[in-house]
């Protein structure tokens, strides 16, 4: 099995900053994309930054410039650098990432648990 798990989450005051941090372990092969996404109450859950192996990115237009998502391959961890925060940041930031168990096996998804990020104002 697959476990994911996230860490780094608090409160902060507006136009503050927080690291995130989202590693992988068990049975692995390759992991193809790693991510952040994020659910803020009464809302969907949304994409915030995505990198893949390759090295491409993308980020949620509300993220774009205060956002920073970075990748320890050996590690099978990803981090989300978030600064100018702002309360509408404010949501549990889930981290996602899509892996192969072994070299035949179909790719699938596996999420953490999440972390609350509460931003003041």
């Amino acid at each position: 099995q697959v476990q994911v798990v996230e860490s780094g989450g608090g409160l902060v005051q507006a136009g503050g900053s927080l690291r995130l941090s989202c590693a992988a372990s068990g049975r692995i092969f390759s992991i193809n994309v790693m991510g952040w996404y994020r659910q803020a109450p009464g809302k969907q859950r949304e994409l915030v930054a995505t990198l893949a192996s390759d090295g491409s990115t993308n980020y949620a237009d509300s993220v774009k410039g205060r956002f920073t998502i970075s990748r320890d391959n050996a590690k099978n961890a990803v981090y989300l650098q978030m600064n100018s925060l702002k309360p509408e940041d404010t949501a549990v930031y889930y981290c996602k990432a899509t892996v192969k168990l072994n070299i035949m096996s179909a790719i699938n998804a596996y999420w953490g648990q999440g972390t609350q990020v509460t931003v003041s104002s």
